[in-house]
C-alpha cells in the first residue's frame, strides 16, 4: 500500500491543509457509503461531489468546491492506486482511480 505523504504522524500542524481537507470528504463518503469525485470546472475550481460515477441512474452528490492549489496537491501527495493517509491518530485507506463523468475527467477517491 502507498503512503499518500510524509506527514502520517498524527499531528495536524504537520498535514498539509489539502490532505486534512482530503480526509473530510473521506469522512463523509465513508458514512455515506459513496467515492469523493472531483472534477475540474470552468471557473478554475474543482468540484467535489459524492457517488459513483459509473451509476447513470443515481447523479452524483455535490458537496462543495476546491481551489486549483488544494486539488492540485492532493493529486501530488497522492497516487493511483492503494494509498493511506494517517491525521490525529485515524488511518485512511482509500483507492484513487480516474473516470469520465459526461464530457469531464473525474479523479475517484474510493474507501477501501
Amino acid at each position: 500500500m502507498t503512503t499518500a505523504s510524509d506527514w502520517v504522524n498524527g499531528s495536524q500542524e504537520a498535514t498539509p491543509e489539502s490532505l486534512r481537507t482530503l480526509v473530510k470528504y473521506l469522512e463523509l463518503s465513508l458514512d455515506k457509503g459513496k467515492s469523493v469525485v472531483i472534477m475540474r470546472q470552468e471557473t478554475g475550481e474543482f468540484s467535489v461531489s459524492l457517488g459513483d460515477p459509473s451509476d447513470d441512474e443515481n447523479p452524483l452528490k455535490r458537496q462543495g468546491t476546491l481551489a486549483a492549489g488544494i486539488a492540485s496537491e492532493i493529486l501530488a501527495f497522492t497516487r493511483p492506486g492503494a494509498n493511506l493517509i494517517t491525521s490525529e491518530g485515524e488511518t485512511y485507506r482509500f483507492f484513487r482511480s480516474f473516470a469520465q463523468v459526461g464530457q469531464a475527467g473525474a479523479v475517484v477517491f474510493a474507501p477501501s
